[in-house]
């Protein structure tokens, strides 16, 4: 299907949160373009009303749903194999899932929720499907990071935040961590044809946020008047997905299709891969790429 996006029609994209938000107007997007879509949910109602949704507004039937709550490692690992058993492409996958939290609390793993749900799962994720997006090369990796990475400082000795938890700035450290880990990745993957970028969305008036209470929530209600709807904010998701512009491009930091600079500590190679070995023991992972 010709699109002002170019060729993603016919090539599968899995979608992480792509049952609200910009999750969903991406999947709604790429699907209207041909795309077969893939997204990821928690809760099956609401993922088969999104369902339904993304397939009437994408004028597509070639959307699925994938059921996992990304905060339990066990569950990644799980969607990772449903997805492989099904599907033997993936050119595009959008690490998108995210959440805010005002009080700390730890997934089923003992891992704090913030840092489990926002770099981790993505880094499990990302890790379990490198072989199918090395096989289906050119491909891609899309991490939504945050321009909130600029509130966050990444601490090695609590990156569990046990000692002191605020929520915006551990928001902002998991933000920070989405930005080392795609520079990292995308280093990793130099040679293979698989790219690795990351945007900011830009504020967008979601559900993101709405599961707090006291000033977090009365934060996000002020703001949601002022904030891009969940299309605008899909935007530059959509178009690193699709367009032919960034055909091999890799390792950068996008807003509003531009590139921007993260924080310096992204750009330190020993800080990156102390973060990505961490991650691998958090994950019980062990990387040999």
């Amino acid at each position: 299907m010709d699109n002002p996006n170019g060729g993603i029609g016919g090539k599968t994209v899995l979608i992480t949160g792509g049952t609200s938000g910009i999750g969903k107007a991406a999947a709604v997007a790429l699907a209207a373009m041909g795309a077969k879509v893939v997204v990821v949910g928690r809760n099956p109602e609401r993922g088969e009303a999104a369902l339904e949704e993304i397939r009437e507004q994408g004028h597509s039937d070639s959307v699925e749903l994938i059921l996992a709550d990304l905060c339990v490692q066990s569950e990644v690992r799980r969607l990772a194999e449903t997805f492989l058993a099904r599907h033997d492409r993936l050119d595009v996958l959008a690490n998108n899932a995210g959440l805010v939290q005002s009080r700390r609390t730890e997934t089923p793993d003992g891992i704090e929720t913030t840092l489990a749900i926002n770099h981790l799962a993505p880094f499990l994720l990302t890790n379990f499907l490198l072989d199918r997006l090395k096989e289906s090369a050119p491909s891609r990796v899309i991490t939504v990071s945050s321009e909130a990475q600029r509130w966050g400082s990444m601490d090695f000795g609590d990156l569990q935040s046990r000692r002191k938890y605020r929520g915006f700035p551990v928001y902002g450290m998991t933000k920070l961590a989405n930005i080392m880990f795609t520079y990292e990745l995308a280093e990793r993957l130099k040679g293979t044809d698989v790219t690795a970028n990351c945007l900011h969305p830009g504020g967008v008036g979601t559900n993101f946020g709405k599961n707090n209470g006291g000033p977090m929530a009365l934060f996000f209600r002020a703001a949601k008047p002022f904030m891009r709807t969940p299309e605008q904010g899909a935007d530059t998701l959509i178009w690193l997905a699709s367009s032919p512009e960034v055909e091999g491009v890799s390792g950068k930091y996008f807003s509003d299709r531009e590139e921007i600079e993260a924080q310096e500590i992204a750009n330190d190679p020993e800080a990156r891969r102390t973060l990505w070995e961490m991650s691998e023991e958090l994950t019980g992972l062990k990387v040999t790429a």
